[in-house]
């Protein structure tokens, strides 16, 4: 042991300096301050929600009513058998026991189901078959229910009813889900003009335009019944990161709610 310098501070008193050691995790200083990591991101600044990608649906229902209506027309007109039991047949010649009626008896060679390659097909993609195969069979109901109370002494047969309704359903939904388009107008002047040009057809005789117009009323109903959006907000919020803070929304609308309301009990009474 040597001898401590006379004046000097014992051993045991000399100050030691120790070097901190980094913790992991950020440590609040008394002032605010962070030592070691950089401090969190406050709520206001982190990422925003995550864009939601609406489910697209597989369509198999409307291209089965498609088929289901082909197989159908096919066989009426093999039992109608034309050439064997009238005269003055259409296309005897080329379609043989498939030839049509004479325009004079039925001026329409048959239903056209271009309606539902362009609307069935794209509604079944948005909302699926379940809601969509729905609407289908029960505007077919309320077009038959028409076409029964105004038009008794002719048969009337075929599926434009439902047809009808798919139109009456994209119109509706359209109204319904107004704010989360970009080209309103445009798509609201394109569906008015198939409207119009398939209800220009109920002019042409032997056409049944009241089970049309029943169709398309019932399918107008209930496309604000059954389909209704979310709106934009209520889906950013379910799909936003933890601590992300957003204000409540409501699921849907208030006009959205008032349609639905008066369209169930437009529905349930009629």
């Amino acid at each position: 042991m040597g001898r401590t310098p006379y004046n000097s501070p014992p051993e045991s008193a000399l100050p030691i300096k120790v070097q901190p050691r980094e913790s992991p995790y950020p440590v609040p200083h008394p002032h605010g301050q962070y030592h070691g990591y950089p401090p969190p991101l406050p709520p206001q600044h982190l990422p925003p929600p995550r864009y939601y990608a609406p489910k697209r649906w597989f369509p198999w229902l409307m291209p089965t009513f498609i088929v289901a209506n082909i197989v159908v027309f096919v066989i009426s007109m093999y039992i109608n058998d034309c050439p064997a039991r009238f005269r003055n047949c259409t296309g005897t010649s080329v379609l043989g026991r498939f030839a049509f009626q004479s325009t004079h008896e039925n001026p329409l060679l048959g239903p056209s189901a271009s309606t539902l390659l362009f609307v069935g097909i794209r509604l079944e993609q948005e909302f699926g078959f379940l809601r969509i195969g729905l609407l289908y069979l029960i505007s077919g109901v309320g077009g038959s229910l028409i076409s029964s109370l105004f038009v008794r002494d002719t048969i009337s047969v075929g599926a434009s009813g439902a047809l009808f309704g798919l139109l009456g359903a994209m119109l509706s939904e359209l109204f319904a889900n107004w704010t989360i388009y970009e080209n309103k107008c445009e798509s609201l002047l394109s569906l008015l003009i198939i409207i119009l040009i398939n209800m220009a057809l109920g002019i042409l005789p032997h056409v049944d335009n009241f089970a049309h117009l029943g169709g398309f009323f019932t399918g107008f109903l209930l496309g604000f019944v059954l389909l209704l959006r979310p709106q934009f907000a209520w889906i950013s919020a379910r799909n936003s990161p933890p601590g992300y803070v957003t204000k409540p929304k409501p699921k849907y609308k208030a006009y959205q709610c008032v349609l639905l309301i008066i369209s169930m009990i437009i529905l349930v009474a009629g």
